[in-house]
């Protein structure tokens, strides 16, 4: 089989229902003046994807532009003498260091298809804000994209990526001036130019089609790594771990293996400095069933429905609401999601940095360091598989700041 027939998404599967809803949770919550230009993104969105030439016109810049398939890696010394075998999916390595460049080259390409001339983005941890202003770059697309001035603060050399590759960064002042903050901002946006503007959204997040199309264009890590673990280990994992903030990169590698009921796909969320209300991200330890940004599921919120704010030590997973889909598959009973705190994430860092030479984003830290706790509750004989959604050089600062 080729490198381009294996390289790219894999779409119409699993779709939601017509309303956009997995179960009870996802849907449309947004105000009126968009529901027009979102219905045209659903529109042309699967009109896109049964394309063939817009889904091999994605493959090949999947291969040729992203470097995409990306290596599967046996970390056998962080595994040490627990007698597990642990597997790195390398998302790190792709293009612009980690997995959102997936989705923000699938996203510019239907913008360009739509005839827009003008993308917004948010961003948090900055990645998804350079995958977007380097998409641009490659098509030709103007880009403002979005961001919190504490996280501009955390993640100071993402923002100076972002405009050398021509993009407009806008700090944004208000709330708790992170990701959440960002979206709004990104969104009002939208609503005041949404003629000739597209809205190219990060996570799993958002009204349908959103949460469908990102999950969509993600699947090709899961995709890939379902055939690199038959190919290299001869057999599946017995888990899956992944970081989960809006839920992007672990979607997209668990959607290959959500059939495969003998796999326990597991979410990490950020524990912050301890589960108490605006101390952490983890939306499943201290959250309930809400709305938030245009979908339904769930949301660190308070009695009166007022969203609380957020800590971690991870821009990419402070956020206060998780994907529908995460959601609705936690429902099913067929996923699982636990925390860990910053200072565990650290230690996950530190750990994957001198046994594997591999410096982590902060956000894959959670997956690391939740694994070294897992490999010694199971079988001496279990494989697991993390998702390494990205590379920590983006972190390095803060990872100093936190070590004094």
């Amino acid at each position: 089989m080729s490198r381009l027939s294996d390289t790219g998404p894999v779409f119409g599967r699993r779709d939601p229902d017509e309303r956009g809803y997995f179960g009870e949770f996802g849907g449309r919550f947004m105000p009126e003046t968009l529901i027009a230009p979102v219905e045209a993104l659903e529109a042309a969105y699967f009109d896109a994807r049964r394309d063939p030439a817009f889904v091999d016109r994605l493959r090949f810049l999947l291969a040729t532009f992203v470097g995409r398939p990306t290596p599967l890696h046996e970390a056998v010394r962080a595994a040490g003498d627990s007698g597990v075998r642990l597997f790195l999916k390398r998302e790190d390595l792709a293009h612009t260091g980690a997995h959102k460049i997936n989705n923000a080259l699938g996203q510019a390409l239907l913008a360009k298809r739509m005839g827009k001339k003008r993308v917004v983005a948010e961003t948090g941890a900055g990645q998804h804000g350079v995958a977007t202003a380097t998409s641009c770059a490659l098509l030709g697309l103007e880009c403002h994209v979005y961001m919190g001035a504490e996280d501009m603060r955390r993640q100071a050399l993402n923002v100076v990526r972002m405009q050398l590759l021509g993009a407009t960064v806008r700090q944004v002042d208000s709330g708790s001036k992170t990701l959440k903050d960002a979206i709004n901002e990104a969104m009002r946006d939208w609503v005041a130019n949404v003629g000739d503007t597209y809205y190219l959204l990060g996570s799993a997040l958002g009204p349908h089609p959103y949460p469908l199309m990102v999950r969509e264009f993600q699947s090709v890590i899961g995709r890939e790594a379902r055939r690199q673990m038959l190919d290299q280990v001869g057999r599946l994992p017995d888990i899956v771990v992944a970081c989960v903030g809006g839920g992007s990169n672990a979607i997209g590698i668990f959607d290959a293996f959500v059939n495969d009921t003998s796999v326990r796909l597991i979410g990490v969320e950020a524990g912050g400095e301890r589960i108490a209300p605006g101390r952490h991200a983890a939306r499943f330890a201290g959250g309930s069933t809400g709305v938030l940004q245009g979908t339904r599921t769930f949301v660190l919120q308070d009695d009166a429905g007022n969203i609380e704010l957020t800590h971690s030590i991870s821009a990419g997973l402070d956020y206060a609401a998780v994907g529908p889909e995460h959601a609705w598959l936690r429902d099913l009973g067929r996923t699982e999601y636990s925390y860990i705190t910053d200072a565990e994430a650290l230690d996950g860092f530190q750990a994957l940095a001198r046994f594997e030479g591999i410096l982590p984003a902060l956000e894959s830290a959670h997956a690391v360091a939740y694994t070294m706790r897992l490999a010694k509750e199971v079988a001496d004989d279990a494989v697991i598989l993390i998702n390494l959604s990205g590379r920590g050089d983006k972190d390095v600062q803060s990872v100093v700041e936190a070590l004094r």
